[in-house]
């Protein structure tokens, strides 16, 4: 699972990978959970694996899109995002383990990224793997996407973000539908509530999360990472951090420059 060489001739090593699938161009990392045996349940590899990820795209910011296992109609297997966290290795954790934070910490750091995040759903997206979800900035889906958190019923509760993210992005009362009633929203369910933004054909799904990638690539990076870094922050900073953020746009070349592109452009029409 060697990963591909950008661009810039600078790559995340994956050599070493054995839970995820990279293929990097030179404005955006594409990540595949690669553990089908096990329907992508989040194990200790998955997350070693995106922290490594993350370092780099900490480096070298790109946008990041995420995806699980394609469905393959022929052989009848099934497309699967992330069933969730491996209960084999759950069950035997501990409260020093939940105290560290294993999934929630990767999670965050994911959702903290410079650049977007996209992440590309199709099959079971549940538990970890809903969460995991939840830590994008765009989340685009399929019919056959079913997302949810079925913790409670296993003794325990979302602790990866769940309970606040789920509730920013669909309000309260669906959010205790699906955290403490153990409801399982459809591909079509979850567009209604806002909890992905397009519902496409599976054959289609990384053929979207590119567009949108290819979208934000049009865009001034600095400027795509200060508004993603405004948008996050406390109520109580703004107006003072969009005002400073602004400031430092107001100074970039990039922005002289398609300014005037567009001046030009309206010259001419």
């Amino acid at each position: 699972m060697t990963a591909v060489v950008n661009d810039a001739g600078t790559s995340l090593d994956a050599s070493s990978f054995t839970a995820l699938l990279i293929e990097e161009r030179g404005d955006r990392l594409a990540v595949r959970l690669h553990r089908p045996e096990v329907r992508n349940a989040i194990d200790q590899a998955i997350v070693d694996e995106l922290h490594a990820v993350c370092a780099h795209l900490e480096r070298t910011p790109k946008v990041l899109i995420l995806s699980g296992t394609p469905g393959e109609p022929a052989s009848g297997t099934k497309a699967i995002f992330a069933s969730g966290a491996d209960i084999a290795q759950l069950r035997g954790r501990r409260q020093d383990d939940a105290l560290a934070g294993i999934n929630s910490g990767v999670f965050d750091r994911i959702a903290k990224l410079p650049m977007p995040v996209i992440a590309a759903l199709d099959g079971f997206a549940l538990g970890g793997g809903a969460e995991l979800a939840y830590a994008a900035d765009f989340r685009i889906g399929t019919p056959g996407l079913r997302m949810g958190n079925p913790e409670t019923g296993l003794g325990i509760m979302a602790a990866a973000g769940a309970t606040w993210r789920l509730r920013e992005l669909v309000g309260e009362p669906l959010a205790k539908e699906i955290l403490l009633g153990g409801r399982t929203l459809t591909g079509q369910e979850c567009l209604s509530a806002g909890l992905i933004t397009e519902l496409v054909e599976p054959g289609h799904l990384l053929d979207a999360a590119h567009a949108l990638a290819d979208r934000v690539a049009r865009q001034d990076t600095l400027a795509v990472r200060l508004t993603k870094t405004v948008f996050h922050s406390p109520r109580e900073v703004h107006p003072l951090i969009d005002n400073l953020a602004q400031g430092i746009l107001f100074e970039s070349a990039a922005k002289f420059d398609r300014m005037q592109q567009f001046l030009d452009r309206k010259k001419q029409s």
